[in-house]
């Protein structure tokens, strides 16, 4: 083929002729002309011949089809790796591939003894080969029994880890990374990067047990893990754990996992890593090695099967990257707000009562009730703080909460500007806005009695050591504070320095 493709390269590209390509590759001018000849036959331009492999080439150039059984000598011995591997492609049985064998091999074995040769050199591949899997269909994922472990830098304090391990079912082509612990996120992006790492993705994925993947074990209807099912939608997968007890189920992933324990834990035992980001770097050197090893019965590595078998077969990645999602279960309380991880996040108040399901994702919070979404939120950042929408407040308190909320600045305003940017923070500092009226009011009914001009003062000595409470302002005006500018500041600091800058700055 290398003679063809050169043939083709000197015509298509370098515009020679066919009489100076013979002189150059010391064949015929009609051979010349053939290898010309069967491209334009085979209706496939030059651009899709140089994107085939030698393989494709000549069965497109010469006719020949993909039944031709391969290296098929007159001596009758069979090629057990190409039947091993033609089986696990969808609808290929052995009958098929015994015809396609005496096609090639007249005088070859007949059926019977053509299954009992295959099924005898199968038997030596028990490790390899208990059960009969089907190219690009299953992915087994599990976490090793034998821990690595990480060394904090500063205390010299010993911290096992969890390995994360993936293998296809036909090839055993490996993934493997180091996770702190088997939480769900933790679980579930380290598949993100095991499909990242293969570039495809099969059909189903088997996995064992934990509560990171199912959150009911049952032997024909398991409960699957909300974020984990989530995942599997995105990539259009199926998930099907193995049975309780039934280590068979995922023998695949426990074989691998013993070759990742010996041919990568075992190497990095006298290296100490102090995080997991150190690890996973020596983890991923060592993975090349492990997957480019020969298997012996085979004479071809985990990385050669999958590129041949079970990676054409596999789905591809979706176009959108995966965004890990995290689910959670909660009843509207009689305020329309519902809790999650000690945050408060506000649904329609007719809601009030039902229970909702709530999904974080990129800094947002998406509650639903059954499929429809109700609410939309961004994550708070801090405990106990609250996300109140207007919207989903009863009539009644929105429009009293707006109608307050503008009468008590346009009160602010008529004492002073001090006073309205004071009363801007009191209502800023509330966890609800509306909890920040009532002090607001109360702050500005003290210029009843002491007078606005006195209270814009005060507001003033207000917000410059940051006091926001009704009393504090009250004590401003009571002791007189605001008439002696310069002495009420000393006292004020004083005070301040006494019990603490953070000591005024609380809200009521």
């Amino acid at each position: 083929m290398r003679r063809i493709r050169e043939c083709l390269r000197l015509n298509f590209e370098n515009k020679f002729s066919q009489v100076q390509i013979s002189n150059m590759l010391q064949i015929s001018r009609s051979t010349v002309q053939e290898y010309i000849s069967r491209l334009a036959i085979a209706s496939i331009s030059y651009d899709d011949a140089k994107t085939l492999t030698d393989e494709a080439l000549e069965r497109i150039l010469y006719n020949k089809t993909q039944t031709d059984f391969p290296d098929a000598p007159d001596d009758k011995e069979l090629n057990y790796s190409y039947i091993h591997a033609e089986l696990a492609k969808k609808g290929v049985t052995l009958r098929l591939l015994w015809e396609e064998y005496k096609n090639t091999c007249p005088n070859g074995y007949q059926y019977s003894q053509f299954c009992f040769h295959f099924q005898q050199w199968r038997k030596a591949l028990k490790v390899y080969m208990h059960q009969q899997h089907i190219a690009g269909e299953r992915m087994y994922v599990d976490y090793s029994g034998k821990k690595p472990c990480i060394v904090n830098r500063f205390t010299g304090v010993i911290v096992e880890v969890e390995l994360f391990v993936m293998c296809w079912g036909y090839s055993q082509y490996i993934y493997a990374e180091a996770h702190e612990n088997q939480k769900k996120e933790n679980w579930v992006m380290g598949h993100v990067r095991a499909f990242e790492f293969f570039g495809c993705v099969g059909q189903l994925i088997v996995p064992d047990n934990l509560k990171s993947a199912v959150t009911k074990a049952h032997i024909y209807d398991p409960d699957i893990n909300t974020s984990y099912e989530s995942l599997a939608n995105h990539y259009h997968v199926g998930v099907l754990p193995a049975r309780s007890n039934h280590p068979k189920d995922k023998g695949k992933v426990e074989n691998s996992v013993r070759l990742v324990q010996r041919w990568i834990l075992a190497r990095l035992r006298n290296q100490t890593f102090h995080c997991i980001e150190e690890l996973n770097s020596a983890i991923w050197r060592l993975l090349d090695d492990v997957n480019k090893r020969k298997i012996q019965k085979l004479n071809k590595s985990r990385y050669e099967l999958f590129m041949e078998v079970d990676k054409p077969s596999a789905q591809t990645l979706p176009l959108t990257p995966y965004a890990y999602t995290e689910w959670y279960k909660a009843k509207v309380n009689i305020d329309y707000h519902i809790e999650i991880n000690r945050r408060y996040y506000s649904v329609p108040w007719h809601y009030y009562g039902q229970t909702v399901k709530a999904c974080i994702e990129r800094a947002t919070v998406s509650i639903y009730l059954n499929d429809t979404r109700i609410a939309l939120h961004d994550v708070k950042e801090k405990e106990y703080s609250f996300s109140t929408d207007s919207n989903h407040m009863p009539p009644n308190h929105k429009a009293q909460y707006d109608w307050n909320l503008e009468r008590v600045y346009s009160n602010a305003r008529k004492v002073g500007p001090h006073m309205e940017t004071l009363i801007k923070k009191v209502i800023s500092l509330r966890t609800f806005p509306q909890q920040g009226l009532r002090p607001s009011m109360g702050i500005l009914a003290l210029g009843t009695r002491y007078g606005n001009d006195r209270l814009e003062a005060a507001a003033a000595i207000a917000l410059k050591f940051n006091l926001y409470k009704t009393q504090q302002i009250k004590d401003i005006l009571q002791n007189g504070k605001d008439l002696n500018v310069e002495e009420s500041e000393k006292t004020v600091e004083n005070t301040t320095q006494i019990r603490g800058q953070n000591y005024y700055s609380q809200s009521n």
